[in-house]
């Protein structure tokens, strides 16, 4: 019981319940925030972390005006959940929406677990950032991408917006000009903060692009065309919708400067989960919808003059339940009474100062998602999956994968040395986690399992555990051959 406890007090101090007496002490002039959020768009996906194909100017130079975080993550490997980590500022376990549709993605087969079921929308008790900070007298305005309106969820009106503008469908706006919807969002974005300049506003610029169906301008289709392609990336079509969505970047970074808000503004870059197949990701493995690095690091940018130092870099692990506590602390506006955060302010780290007392971030999918995503483990791109049900832990330079079908199913921890239930790497010498350290290193992997099934329990994390009696093994290997055939497809799905 000792040590459980030592554990709980050491991780779930991101987890806590604050008093005003424990909120930070008001700013003179509480900034405006302005979060841009990318849909699909990968590590690699950006001119600032090396690609060689792919132009994106304007959030290059966003990155050097600001901090870059190299270890930036997403609290989940596909659009929804993450989008629902990010306004609700809690992990998957408390909100419970764990994927777009069901959890039950992919062959019924090859599924061994009964996964859990997940919530459809963010439910409007689940207080967000844009309620905290409208309770505090900013104007907050959503522009693009909901996805947590489902029936278990609500509008954003109903969650903090006072400005709603999601231009259509947006997915397929088809418009000369405009794909993606991206400029009629920026330009209604701009017009909000021109109308409200004189009060503090949070700005929640929530992208359609790069998401499938792509679309680019024609002109920058041309640009891209006429390109000599890249040893990694080569994808002219991606690279120019790429391109247009920096293009909007840097036209809502222009409308600040142009404002005279700049020095007063924080601005947050970053993206809601990995690239599609039809990016790679490497070295980083996998792509949208895994847990491994390549779908779930991210680009995470942060510029607020006289904060941040211009071009300055943090390599320690954040994630994006981490924004919410950020934007509080930024505002100098406490917790709201009852709500439990998960995240940590980011406000030491971007002042550079302070001492970072969180020793680990984690993830939790509970369910099945079909479409094996590049170098994914051998049984998933055999049987067309990109993720079984798995909890994460990154802890330092550690990062260990839990896989619950051969926890619960194939001996646990006492045949961990033969049930290939965990995997673990050490990110700083094998970001690509191509080397599994479980069976080499047996004390990391006790230790990070043990914070991880403790983190499990703390916040009563639905762990799948009941037998799949559709379970097939020899379907799955008639099927196999047929899913492995779609490895190298481009669907973006979600």
């Amino acid at each position: 019981m000792k040590a459980i406890t030592v554990i709980l007090n050491g991780l779930l101090a991101v987890s806590t319940i604050a008093s005003a007496a424990e909120a930070p002490k008001p700013a003179s002039k509480k900034p405006n925030i302005v979060l841009i959020f990318a849909d699909d768009l990968g590590w690699k996906d950006v001119g600032y972390q090396g690609s060689d194909f792919m132009e994106t100017p304007n959030i290059d130079r966003l990155a050097k005006e600001g901090m870059v975080f190299t270890a930036g993550y997403a609290a989940a490997g596909n659009c929804a959940p993450s989008r629902a980590c990010l306004l609700s500022g809690n992990y998957t376990p408390r909100h419970h929406v764990y994927a777009v549709g069901s959890t039950a993605r992919g062959p019924k087969a090859a599924q061994r677990l009964v996964p859990i079921p997940g919530k459809s929308g963010l439910a409007k008790k689940n207080i967000t950032f844009a309620d905290a900070l409208k309770s505090a007298g900013y104007v907050t305005g959503i522009f693009g991408k909901w996805h947590l309106a489902g029936p278990d969820g609500t509008a954003p009106g109903e969650q903090g917006f006072d400005v709603v503008f999601q231009s259509g469908d947006g997915w397929s706006k088809n418009e000369p000009g405009n794909p993606k919807a991206i400029y009629s969002l920026t330009q209604a974005a701009c017009k909000f903060m021109e109308k409200n300049k004189n009060r503090p506003f949070l700005v929640y610029l929530s992208h359609y692009a790069i998401h499938t169906k792509l679309e680019a301008r024609q002109s920058t289709l041309a640009r891209f065309q006429a390109k000599a392609p890249g040893q990694q990336h080569h994808d002219a079509l991606y690279a120019a919708c790429t391109y247009d969505l920096d293009d909007g970047v840097g036209i809502l970074l222009k409308k600040i400067k142009e404002l005279g808000l700049e020095e007063n503004t924080l601005v947050v870059f970053t993206s809601d989960n990995g690239g599609t197949r039809q990016s790679s990701q490497e070295p980083l493995r996998g792509s949208k919808g895994c847990y491994y690095e390549g779908g779930i690091r991210e680009p995470f940018i942060v510029r607020w003059p006289g904060v941040t130092k211009p071009g300055s870099q943090c390599d320690v692990p954040v994630i994006n339940v981490d924004l919410f506590p950020t934007f509080l602390a930024a505002a100098g506006i406490p917790v709201p009474a009852g709500k439990v955060l998960d995240g940590e302010s980011l406000l030491p780290l971007l002042k550079g100062e302070g001492t970072w007392t969180r020793s680990a971030i984690f993830w939790h999918f509970p369910g099945y998602l079909d479409g094996p995503v590049p170098r994914g483990r051998e049984l998933d791109v055999r049987t067309g999956f990109r993720t079984r049900p798995v909890s994460v832990i990154h802890k330092g330079d550690w990062k260990l994968h839990l896989f619950h079908e051969e926890w619960q199913l194939d001996g646990g921890r006492e045949k961990l040395a033969t049930n290939h239930a965990v995997e673990l790497y050490n990110l700083a010498e094998d970001i690509g986690e191509r080397n599994n350290l479980a069976g080499i290193n047996p004390a990391k992997r006790d230790e990070l399992l043990d914070d991880l099934l403790a983190w499990l329990k703390a916040t009563d994390a639905l762990v799948p555990t009941e037998p799949n009696p559709a379970y097939n093994p020899s379907a799955v290997a008639t099927k196999g051959k047929a899913a492995g055939k779609k490895k190298h497809e481009t669907k973006g799905d979600e």
